[in-house]
């Protein structure tokens, strides 16, 4: 008999979240964020926010810069990005709800770094602003200060993967099991708008982020997550895997939808593929037999 899936950790309703706004021990960060409007996020938020929701970047906080070699946003330094969480008043012993206008997309890379930097105690809204607002829940504008707090940082470079590890692993990734969340025409190089070279790292499989989304934005059920990533892993269901999608933000998604459904933790491979093809040398696979 298989175990019980928790359906609910790591998710918090937009009632439970209503229920417990005004404890001192939570904060509620606001993660929306436009590639197209890099400051649309910030715009929104000051125009309407859940009450005492801080605002992170995806830029500016989740993200170091850009520099040669690495994807579009490459991790931060742990100790700079403690600072920053301690600075939007986020401690070891916060409880920290995440959200973004609806599916998680987003506030799921949040999510995955504080897991990186050993705090658990995090959750993603479900449905986001897009569900607080259907419920025609309370809502406030402007900035909020928060009272400063230290985060004691706890990196786990366990739950990353690197390039060269990819590389090492040549035309025998298998062990990787390596998923990508971007949408299926991305993976399959039929279309590409973001990044300069269309296509996918041969090996790879597609679990396109959404899939783990009803049509309103909220997630599926841990049942239905367990029934998506048995019949994507087939009978490597359970092995050690990992995720990445183009640089690193949508794959947190997919490790938040895999967690749910009772698999082990993955890797992140948050170079993704934007790093993959800043080396011309670096394979770029064809349509995977079978898929699709």
């Amino acid at each position: 008999m298989e175990s019980a899936v928790n359906d609910n950790k790591f998710l918090t309703s937009v009632e439970t979240l209503r229920s417990i706004l005004a404890d001192d021990d939570v904060r509620v960060v606001d993660c929306r964020f436009s590639l197209n409007e890099p400051d649309a996020g910030l715009q929104q938020y000051h125009e309407s926010h859940i009450p005492g929701a801080v605002f992170a970047d995806l830029d500016k906080d989740m993200a170091a810069p850009v520099q040669r070699g690495t994807g579009r946003h490459p991790l931060p330094d742990p100790a700079h990005f403690a600072r920053r969480l301690g600075d939007l008043g986020i401690s070891r012993q916060t409880r920290v709800v995440a959200y973004d206008q609806a599916s998680g997309a987003l506030a799921a890379r949040f999510w995955w770094m504080l897991r990186w930097l050993g705090h658990v105690n995090v959750s993603l809204l479900d449905g986001g602003m897009a569900r607080w607002t259907e419920f025609e829940l309370p809502v406030e504008s402007g900035q909020v200060e928060s009272e400063a707090a230290e985060f004691l940082a706890e990196p786990n470079m366990s739950l990353v993967l690197t390039s060269d590890e990819i590389v090492a692993a040549g035309d025998k990734p298998e062990h990787l099991q390596l998923v990508d969340a971007r949408d299926r025409a991305r993976f399959d190089g039929l279309n590409e708008p973001i990044d300069p070279v269309a296509g996918h790292i041969p090996g790879t499989l597609n679990v396109p982020f959404s899939a783990s989304l009803n049509e309103n934005g909220t997630w599926k059920s841990a049942k239905d997550l367990r029934t998506l990533w048995k019949e994507a892993l087939g009978q490597n269901f359970g092995s050690p895997w990992s995720v990445m999608c183009g640089s690193g933000v949508t794959a947190c998604h997919l490790v938040a939808s895999g967690l749910r459904a009772g698999l082990p933790e993955p890797r992140v491979y948050i170079g993704s593929w934007s790093e993959w093809i800043t080396d011309p040398g670096r394979a770029i696979g064809p349509r995977e037999p079978g898929q699709g």
